[in-house]
């Protein structure tokens, strides 16, 4: 009996990923922004009509870290406990104090209505996640923001492709970053982005992941190593081309879940009016956590494997110096899972799936 995993890592024919990496053997360049990576930033901004400024990094949780260095200043930082672990760790690794806001039961994302009572004197920056590339009320953040003088990160780890009303998602906030782990709709093995539209922070973040670098020989910044390397590039340039066949197939997936996914006893996800949403994840919301361990069991029986996907919810990590009740995140993360949705699903694989979560909710 095959297994069928939360997801699969869709990979190119291998012809073309060498086809691409031989560039690298031949310019005998392998990191330190050559060709490969180059070329593919500038594809990345004509796919998704990026503005400017976009920053290819070796992974997805360096950007965060980044963003909260240029922002933080070891000060609070207003964000959402129903995210993936990154984004509350990389506020705590840049020795900030992450200061939670419950989030909105229906899109899942950070409660905008809650932020402006969070907010202090010690207030450097807002960090709120797409989740599941369901974009936050970017509207409504941006106005508190410039109300109160602090910055906004957008954790869209989740989010390539998103568009909001009638651009992209990663134009929004001050800084917006991206994850091209092996999991994600676009990747490159291990990666991600980070990108600003205005050019003073963009240059601070260029000069981060490089370390600190300012000409060969001269370092204006702090800075880490946080550079995509060749290898890395040729992976995401041979996956670019499937892109929208992806996009196609997870909705064609999506859509055989709404249609024969009993709706009487779970919650979906309400993607935020004046999206366009890229299929990453296909959460459920049980009635409560017995369901979900119930139906969990029988799935992992047959060998399906969902994600319990977000949780815990991030307030209650053990690391943290200060706890605080998040009823609404808590309450639902102990409730999500995410359902198998990769290209390759077959039908029957989708049939086996809907029967066992139908027939232990009937």
């Amino acid at each position: 009996m095959k297994e069928i995993n939360v997801t699969q890592t869709f990979l190119p024919p291998i012809k073309e990923y060498i086809e691409l990496l031989s560039k690298a053997w031949i310019n005998n360049w392998l990191t330190n922004r050559g060709d490969l990576v180059l070329e593919l930033e500038k594809k990345i901004k004509n796919k998704l009509q990026l503005e400017k400024n976009l920053i290819v990094t070796t992974n997805g949780t360096i950007p965060l870290q980044m963003a909260v260095k240029l922002f933080g200043n070891n000060k609070e930082i207003i964000t959402t406990p129903f995210s993936y672990v990154a984004t509350t760790s990389s506020i705590v690794w840049e020795n900030c104090k992450p200061v939670f806001v419950d989030i909105d039961p229906l899109h899942l994302t950070i409660d905008e209505n809650k932020i402006e009572a969070a907010i202090t004197e010690n207030t450097s920056a807002i960090l709120a996640t797409h989740v599941f590339g369901n974009p936050c009320d970017v509207e409504k953040i941006e106005k508190i923001a410039k109300k109160h003088n602090i910055k906004v990160i957008y954790d869209a780890a989740h989010c390539f492709g998103v568009v909001y009303k009638g651009k992209s998602v990663f134009n929004f906030g001050d800084v917006s970053t991206c994850s091209f782990h092996a999991t994600k709709i676009f990747h490159t093995g291990e990666g991600g982005f980070i990108i600003s539209n205005k050019d003073e922070y963009a240059d601070k973040l260029f000069k981060y992941h490089n370390f600190g670098h300012d000409g060969p020989e001269n370092f204006k910044e702090i800075g880490i190593n946080g550079k995509m390397s060749e290898l890395q590039a040729a992976m995401g340039l041979s996956i670019l081309p499937y892109i929208d066949m992806i996009f196609k197939e997870r909705k064609k997936i999506v859509d055989y879940y709404e249609e024969n996914l009993s709706s009487s006893f779970l919650t979906k996800i309400l993607i935020r009016k004046g999206t366009i949403w890229n299929y990453s994840y296909y959460p459920i919301i049980f009635e409560t956590e017995n369901d979900l361990l119930r139906v969990v069991y029988k799935l992992n029986q047959k060998k399906i494997f969902p994600r319990r996907y977000f949780n815990p919810s991030l307030n209650t990590l053990s690391y943290l110096q200060k706890k605080v009740v998040m009823p609404i995140s808590e309450d639902i993360s102990r409730r999500i899972i995410c359902l198998p949705l990769y290209v390759g699903l077959e039908e029957k694989d989708l049939e086996k799936i809907i029967a066992i979560i139908n027939f232990e909710l009937c």
